[in-house]
């Protein structure tokens, strides 16, 4: 039985392509994340398929899921990025993605990374305010270079999805108020060490509904229209990301050709390169993590299944209240129990699912959270000085460590007592 694309049933055991859970586990303690190579090529080649008949770069959102292991493989496909942070500029050349396919977005750039990503030679700065777009002036201007910019269009759309990860209504902290990105336009144009190349939008993110895509898009292609009356010169549409994918057992996701039809319908016109920033939709599905019971404790309400993976490890649930279907890795047992599903950290939001209806299990017994390639390891803490979940990738028949458990003396290292007081 499938459950995932790459993740299946073989034998009554979860298998990621050709490997089992269980066989991961022998050799490497949970809890752990674990992650389909081949699911993320096949996510990421479904994109170049749909989009085949536009201009396009892919810049795949880092901040997905920033492991090297992953940038690795989406640089080998081609892939730019689309990153945040200096930090990110850096995971993305480290491995391998050149610096004229990385785009620079966010709202709070500092002066070093700004200077940072111009030495560097970056293809694009996603521009979110006025005082960042003469900050990139000055220091453009200082060292001679040209930085070639997008501004950020807030369209004022409702992208139905979360609170918390919706970007493109007018109440949001992102980009300039489409209602006076003009005149904004006019003033990058007359700054120097500026090159205006393009214009920029992101909605949100877990979007499944395509209409808002085609309501921001249409927006978008009539205030283009009206730049290159003002004289601009357009080349480039920065679409953003924000596709979702389906986290329910039955949760259909959006077609990618539909929404490569909707780019092309809305854009395709202004013969401009289309960039694209998918991060979820080509990770998220791609990766599981794998946790043990620790106890099964019945209260007088409640039936408690107790992991070993908590809040620190995979914190989506608490912070958003979100879904994420849970298996077990061996699915023999045919009894079901009702359970809330809550890990070891002592806070009462340590909660994965309530009033789930699983397999009934036992201590030792091994589960898998579903859906968990994007936003897990990389939102990931070590609160109550929990040791952080390893991540492995799994390719055909073999799988790697690609990010290993510190131990609890590497842990502590990484602070200092001063020696005032050690005395």
């Amino acid at each position: 039985m499938d459950v995932k694309p790459y993740i299946s049933y073989i034998n009554n055991k979860m298998h990621i392509e050709n490997v089992s859970l269980d066989t991961i586990a022998e050799q490497v303690e949970t809890p752990f994340y674990c992650y389909s190579h081949s699911a993320i090529k096949a996510s990421y080649t479904a994109y170049t398929t749909a989009f085949n008949q536009l201009d396009t770069m892919i810049c795949y959102a880092v901040k997905a899921n920033s492991n090297q292991a992953i940038l690795k493989t989406l640089a080998n496909l081609g892939s730019g990025a689309d990153v945040v942070s200096g930090g990110e500029i850096r995971r993305a050349l480290s491995a391998g993605i050149p610096a004229s396919k990385i785009v620079f977005s966010g709202v709070a750039k500092t002066k070093d990374e700004i200077a940072f990503a111009l030495d560097q030679g970056i293809f694009q700065f996603n521009v979110e305010s006025e005082p960042e777009l003469l900050l990139i002036s000055q220091l453009a201007t200082q060292t001679n270079k040209l930085a070639a910019i997008s501004i950020r269009i807030n369209p004022n759309v409702c992208a139905k999805t979360h609170a918390k990860i919706t970007t493109g209504k007018s109440e949001n902290k992102f980009g300039i108020p489409i209602t006076n990105a003009r005149q904004v336009y006019q003033y990058a144009a007359s700054l120097p060490g500026i090159k205006v190349q393009g214009v920029d939008v992101h909605i949100g993110s877990q979007l499944t509904d395509l209409q808002p895509f085609r309501e921001a898009f249409a927006k978008l292609a009539d205030f283009i229209a009206m730049l290159t009356m003002d004289g601009h010169d357009i080349s480039v549409i920065d679409i953003g990301g924000g596709l979702g994918i389906g986290y329910g057992e039955n949760e259909i996701e959006p077609d990618k050709n539909e929404y490569a039809s909707i780019v092309k319908s809305c854009l395709g016109h202004l013969n401009c390169k289309i960039i694209m920033e998918p991060g979820r939709s080509i990770v998220g599905n791609a990766g599981v993590l794998v946790s043990s019971v620790v106890y099964v404790k019945k209260g007088d309400e409640r039936q408690f299944l107790i992991i070993d993976a908590g809040m620190n490890d995979l914190i989506r649930p608490s912070m958003y209240d979100a879904y994420h279907q849970i298996l077990p890795v061996d699915n023999t047992e045919q009894e079901m129990s009702v359970y809330d599903v809550v890990g070891p950290v002592c806070e009462t939001g340590d909660t994965f699912t309530k009033n789930r209806e699983l397999p009934t299990a036992k201590t030792d017994d091994l589960i898998t959270i579903l859906s968990c390639g994007a936003y897990g390891s990389v939102m990931s803490s070590h609160y109550n000085t929990r040791l952080n979940a390893p991540e492995i990738m799994v390719n055909d028949a073999q799988f790697s460590v690609i990010k290993p458990r510190l131990s609890y003396e590497e842990l502590i290292a990484q602070e200092t007592i001063p020696d005032w007081l050690s005395q």
